[in-house]
């Protein structure tokens, strides 16, 4: 308030003196003096940094002229030292460091914020097992159906050939929904939907959409996060003659036995045309 004092008639306030106990060149602007303070260090301090670099290119210039020179008069040298002010490159190898430090970070992140290194993300590309070697073994149909859950052992269901533990299934259980799929290869019913009736390989005569639906169920235990691909059945040949399993649905076993005698008919056709 001393303003106001001075208004009154009073003594003026002292003039502004500049405290500051030291102070430097502007590193930018030529003439120009700066105080030391704590804003400014910064900005001092890169001076400095930018000097010390600019003595060191000095320095490994004067050595670079040095051994040009003995070079000149035949003289032997050693390897030049790398100037200590150039700037490297990152390359490959200090790509994949910063990737690999990237990830790991990232992991750690999601471990504080949500408990988990995938940040709750559990994708079959996130898990071990899809890059881990596993030992695969091959199974006679009689050894498969012994994995169905019984006597401590794990749930084993085949599609297509390909079997699969699917023991974290719920569903596969003994009592659940799909418990019958378990210890046998039911490619058949995977794409024609009788379960009961078409728990078989054999997939002769299925319609194109069935097999659609096959490739489908195929791909979803192939690529399920929790089921496993342990191994293949080996399966006995099919005699080419025995009776196609016949479709649980009427209408679609009619048009499947009347597609059938249409391909027994182009068979018949061919056979008279090369006796011809």
């Amino acid at each position: 308030m001393s303003w106001i004092k001075e208004m009154a008639g009073g003594e003026g306030p002292p003039p502004y003196v500049d405290k500051s106990a030291n102070k430097v060149q502007d590193p930018s602007i030529p003439n120009r003096m700066v105080s030391n303070k704590t804003a400014n260090r910064p900005f001092l301090a890169y001076k400095e940094y930018r000097e010390h670099q600019e003595a060191l290119h000095a320095a490994w210039l004067e050595k670079k002229k040095a051994r040009d020179e003995k070079i000149a008069r035949g003289e032997k040298v050693g390897p030049l030292e790398p100037d200590p002010t150039a700037q490297e490159e990152v390359g490959l190898l200090g790509l994949l460091k910063f990737i690999v430090i990237v990830l790991f970070c990232l992991a750690l992140a999601g471990k504080f914020f949500t408990g988990s290194y995938t940040w709750e993300n559990r994708s079959k590309w996130l898990q071990l097992k899809t890059y881990w070697p596993q030992n695969q073994r091959l199974f006679s149909e009689s050894l498969l159906a012994t994995y169905n859950g019984e006597n401590g052992k794990p749930l084993y269901l085949a599609i297509d050939g390909d079997v699969y533990d699917v023991s974290k299934g719920r569903a596969y259980q003994p009592g659940g929904s799909y418990h019958h799929f378990v210890g046998v290869d039911a490619a058949r019913a995977f794409g024609t939907g009788c379960f009961e009736t078409h728990r078989t390989h054999d997939t002769r005569g299925m319609l194109e959409d069935e097999l659609r639906g096959l490739a489908h169920w195929k791909k979803f235990y192939a690529e399920h996060k929790d089921y496993v691909k342990v191994g293949r059945v080996n399966h006995p040949p099919i005699d080419p003659v025995s009776p196609i399993p016949e479709h649980c649905d009427p209408k679609k076993a009619k048009a499947a036995k009347e597609a059938a005698e249409k391909e027994r008919q182009k068979a018949r056709d061919k056979a008279v045309h090369k006796e011809l």
